[in-house]
C-alpha cells in the first residue's frame, strides 16, 4: 500500500507545472518572444509541418534598431522560409544593436544559446542550420559564421560585411552575399579599379578559391537585376557567390528564397 501511495505521489509531482523538461519552457512563438535570461528571440514556423520531422532552421540577424519580431513579419524573409519548410529563428540584439566589431562578441554566445533553446523545443535537423542577416545583422552573421562555421550549412547575407582582413578561424562551407552599388548605409567594399568582388575577399581567402567567373545577369523580380559572380574552384565542398545590383540598402525581393533553394538538399518530387 505504501508503495502504491509512493508511486502515485511521484506521478503527481511529475505532472506539476515546471517539473518535466517540456514544462520548464514557457510557450512561445510568433509575436510571443522566447526568453533566454533578459534577452529573447522570435520563431516563425513553416507551413504544413507534421510536428515530427526534424526542421531546417534559418537564424536571421536583424538590422540596426530592429528586433526579432520585425524579422518574422518581414515580407522578404518570413514569406521565403514558410513555404520551404524552414523554421525562422530571429534573435533580438541588446539595445537593438549587434556588437560585431570585435572578434569575440557576447552576441556569438547568445546566438549559440538561441539555437540550443530552439533544439529543446523542436526537433531540429542539425545538418541544416542556415544563417542570414541584413545590414548590421549581415555583419553580425559574418562574425557568427567565422566563429561557428562548422555548424552552419550555409550563410546568406545582404547589404553588410565586416573588414575583409578579419580573422576567420572557422568559416562555413557555403556563402551567398548580395549588395547594392548605391548602398550609402553600409557601402559595398571595393578594391583597385572599383573591383566589386573585393566584397567577398574574406571568404575567397578562407576557402582558398581560385579565379571567379561572371555568370551574367539574373532577374530576381521585375525591374531588379543582379550581376552574378561565382567561385566554385575552392577547397572541396566550398563555394562563394556574389550578387551585385544597382540599388541601395534593402533586401532584394526573392533573393533569400532563391539561395535557400540552392543550398537545401533537393527533395524527391
Amino acid at each position: 500500500m505504501r508503495l502504491i501511495r509512493g508511486l502515485l505521489l511521484v506521478s503527481f509531482i511529475l505532472f506539476l507545472p515546471g517539473v518535466s523538461a517540456a514544462q520548464t519552457l514557457e510557450p512561445c512563438g510568433g509575436d510571443v518572444a522566447c526568453k533566454i535570461g533578459d534577452r529573447s528571440y522570435n520563431i516563425l514556423m513553416p507551413d504544413n509541418w507534421d510536428g515530427v520531422t526534424p526542421l531546417p532552421v534559418l537564424m536571421h540577424f536583424h538590422a540596426f534598431l530592429r528586433r526579432g519580431r520585425t524579422v518574422i513579419h518581414h515580407p522578404r524573409i518570413g514569406s521565403e522560409t514558410k513555404p520551404r519548410g524552414v523554421m525562422l529563428v530571429a534573435p533580438s540584439a541588446r539595445n537593438r544593436a549587434w556588437r560585431f566589431w570585435q572578434d569575440n562578441p557576447e552576441d556569438i554566445d547568445f546566438a549559440d544559446a538561441v539555437l540550443a533553446d530552439v533544439a529543446k523545443r523542436y526537433p531540429v535537423d542539425q545538418s541544416q542550420i542556415y544563417v542570414s542577416g541584413f545590414s548590421f545583422g549581415s555583419a553580425m552573421a559574418w562574425r557568427y559564421a567565422c566563429a561557428r562555421g562548422d555548424r552552419i550549412a550555409g550563410l546568406m547575407t545582404m547589404s553588410g560585411t565586416i573588414k575583409q582582413d578579419s580573422d576567420c578561424p572557422n568559416p562555413p562551407k557555403q556563402v551567398r552575399h548580395v549588395h547594392g552599388l548605391g548602398d550609402i548605409w553600409m557601402h559595398l567594399p571595393r578594391g583597385p579599379g572599383h573591383n566589386v568582388t573585393t566584397a567577398v575577399a574574406l571568404w575567397r581567402k578562407a576557402f582558398r578559391c581560385g579565379k571567379g567567373r561572371l555568370e551574367g545577369v539574373i532577374e530576381l523580380a521585375p525591374g531588379l537585376n543582379v550581376t552574378h559572380f561565382v567561385w566554385d574552384n575552392c577547397m572541396p565542398g566550398r563555394s562563394v557567390t556574389l550578387d551585385v545590383h544597382s540599388g541601395g540598402h534593402f533586401i532584394p525581393t526573392g533573393w533569400l528564397g532563391r539561395q535557400l533553394d540552392g543550398l537545401m538538399p533537393q527533395r524527391p518530387g
